[in-house]
């Protein structure tokens, strides 16, 4: 079992790091550990902070786990009467993976190796970013 700890993660500049800080490990099945980066521009409560979320749990004949990971990145508008910043909007991303419990370890770790890879390749990002897939 993987122990909690902050993860670094690369902005969309390529270059800049962007430290999301682990806030509760998780208490067991159903229960997310959750990590948040630092507050987003003109916020400054913790709700206008980017959250991650991963949650596992059995399926329910036990023969497998099921890791669900969810990011929320809220758009933050500023009032300019009030200067009272508020979440306007938020990004939802998710990751769900399902890994057998009969399955060998190592074609596990290839699945989950290819799978984060594909999911950062360049054309899998800019399609996330435009909304649309590959015609």
């Amino acid at each position: 079992m993987p122990t909690m700890a902050n993860i670094t993660v690369k902005k969309n500049d390529g270059t800049t790091d962007i430290i999301y800080t682990a806030q509760a490990g998780a208490g067991g099945d159903k229960i997310p550990a959750v990590w948040k980066a630092p507050v987003v521009t003109n916020g400054t409560a913790p709700a206008h902070a980017p959250e991650f979320k991963l949650m596992a749990q059995s399926n329910a004949a036990k023969t497998a786990r099921r890791l669900i990971g969810v990011l929320s990145y809220p758009s933050i508008s500023l009032d300019s009467a009030t200067s009272i910043a508020t979440v306007k909007s938020r990004a939802v991303v998710e990751l769900n993976g399902v890994f057998p419990l009969d399955m060998p370890q190592s074609a596990i770790d290839e699945a989950v190796s290819q799978a984060v890879n594909l999911f950062v390749a360049t054309l899998t990002k800019d399609s996330l970013k435009q909304g649309f897939a590959p015609r």
